[in-house]
């Protein structure tokens, strides 16, 4: 089980592991019994010495300087949302860290506006731990969990409406939890309650949470199955609305055109 209480050293561990030592250049003629690089190995190749490295996974040196974690973001070949979730992991919080944070659940007046305005598109805003707080009417027609009340983290693994909506729902439940682990990097201490409720509620949530994986997917398709109509492919894009609140807009939209389109329209 994991141990929130270094999770700097547990995602340096989780992604040692994933590095194939003969791709990084370590050769090693013995029979290997860990996965990945062992922490010497590691050491070596990001220019540390291996007892200083051992004090930083081991969680007895939680904030190492700027120039060690981009010799270990190199060393780990961590892309550009890694590294922001590394940095954040070894920045001290700049308040103490907390579960009863409350979040903010008001979307600015403008925003909704605009959603008044997009009512022939499923649009919709969630909060830090995706609590869906405002969308269009389309929205809810199209996925049961993009309605205002609704949390989508909750609903892919806790519904088992989900399966059913979502017919890449591996792929759905990866992203899930990939997105949010970054967002709490962010965000330090605000999703400690969230994420332990789901880590008791869901097996498989709690899998993909311990493996530390880390991305955002800002953009791309989905395939969504809507009752009485059948499986719509949408395109989406995320827009990141300033403040301190970390509201995200999510706009979704059919190829211009296509069946989906007609479907859509159908259902507007």
């Amino acid at each position: 089980m994991e141990h929130d209480d270094n999770q700097l050293g547990a995602f340096l561990r989780s992604r040692r592991e994933r590095i194939d030592a003969a791709s990084a250049g370590v050769i090693d003629n013995t029979r290997r019994r860990v996965k990945g690089l062992r922490r010497e190995e590691l050491a070596l190749l990001a220019g540390l010495s291996p007892s200083y490295y051992t004090r930083i996974e081991q969680g007895r040196d939680r904030h190492p300087s700027r120039e060690i974690l981009l010799a270990l973001a190199r060393a780990l070949r961590l892309d550009d949302t890694e590294r922001t979730y590394l940095w954040s992991l070894a920045t001290p919080p700049l308040e103490p860290a907390g579960n009863d944070v409350a979040p903010a659940r008001t979307v600015r007046p403008g925003v909704l506006r605009l959603l008044e305005r997009w009512a022939d598109l499923p649009a919709f805003v969630v909060g830090p731990r995706r609590d869906v707080l405002a969308g269009t009417a389309l929205a809810a027609r199209v996925n049961p969990a993009w309605c205002p009340g609704h949390n989508l983290i909750e609903f892919t693994f806790l519904d088992a409406r989900a399966h059913t909506v979502y017919p890449e729902w591996d792929d759905i439940a990866l992203q899930a939890v990939a997105g949010l682990r970054a967002t709490a990097g962010a965000r330090r201490g605000e999703l400690d309650g969230f994420v332990a409720n789901l880590r008791e509620g869901s097996e498989t949530f709690r899998a993909l949470w311990d493996s530390h994986d880390v991305y955002e997917r800002t953009m791309g398709e989905k395939q969504l199955r809507v009752e009485g109509v059948g499986v719509l492919r949408l395109g989406f894009e995320t827009f990141a609305l300033t403040g301190p609140e970390g509201h995200v807009l999510y706009v979704y939209f059919p190829s211009p055109g296509s069946a989906d389109d007609e479907m859509l329209r159908t259902l507007t």
